[in-house]
């Protein structure tokens, strides 16, 4: 039997393959990400060459989503990883970067293939959350009791943000996530290093055309 969580990834999953959603785009994801990693702009030409692909391509699978973030000159700024703060910072490579939702952070690794250094905080409590995502578990994790939470993508939803990643959060500790969770009792509030899980088996997932062009797969635990 499936735990809720498995059945949040299938859905997660589902619901943005049906879309055809970015996240479900490996061919377009990961470089996009690595770009926005450098902390500048990604133009839209520079994305479609690191792709193998066109503009126009690359132009019509961002409108996938349309909470795609773009500068004045069109350059894209966010999708997931972003250059616009949000209360989910993230630190690599000497930059500082943002996530949509938490969730996202726990997931960057697994596309950067370094560590990140995280830093939220909990909207129930005020209290400061920081770990080091890895690709391949969560370190410094402080509170050591924090939780992450994730609700599914509602039918029909045309962009992610406002109806998932908006309500992705690090809580200090369960009890600090009750109340939310009363109010989402469709989601899922998981220990940080099972969100960490979480989000590989949910990469692997929205990720699974890697097996049709030939993409590395993420590397297994």
């Amino acid at each position: 039997m499936s735990t809720p969580a498995e059945e949040l990834v299938d859905q997660l999953a589902g619901a943005l393959h049906g879309t055809g959603h970015p996240a479900t785009q490996p061919w377009l994801f990961r470089p996009l990400l690595r770009l926005l990693a450098e902390g500048e702009p990604v133009a839209l030409d520079r994305l479609a060459d690191a792709a193998g692909t066109s503009v126009d391509q690359v132009r019509q699978a961002l409108a996938a989503e349309p909470d795609t973030e773009y500068d004045a000159d069109g350059r894209v700024v966010g999708l997931g990883l972003t250059q616009n703060p949000t209360p989910h910072r993230v630190e690599t490579n000497g930059r500082t970067l943002y996530g949509w939702c938490a969730m996202d952070t726990l997931m960057f690794p697994l596309i950067l293939q370094r560590p990140v250094r995280v830093i939220s905080t909990c909207p129930a409590t005020r209290t400061a959350i920081r770990l080091t995502a890895e690709p391949e578990r969560v370190t410094d994790l402080d509170p050591a009791t924090a939780v992450v939470s994730q609700v599914p993508a509602p039918e029909g939803a045309c962009g992610v943000r406002a109806s998932v990643c908006d309500q992705g959060h690090f809580f200090a500790s369960a009890q600090a996530a009750t109340d939310w969770q009363h109010q989402h009792p469709e989601s899922v509030v998981l220990p940080v290093a099972d969100g960490h899980r979480f989000g590989r088996r949910l990469l692997e997932a929205l990720f699974s055309a890697d097996a049709a062009t030939g993409a590395p797969a993420l590397r297994q635990e």
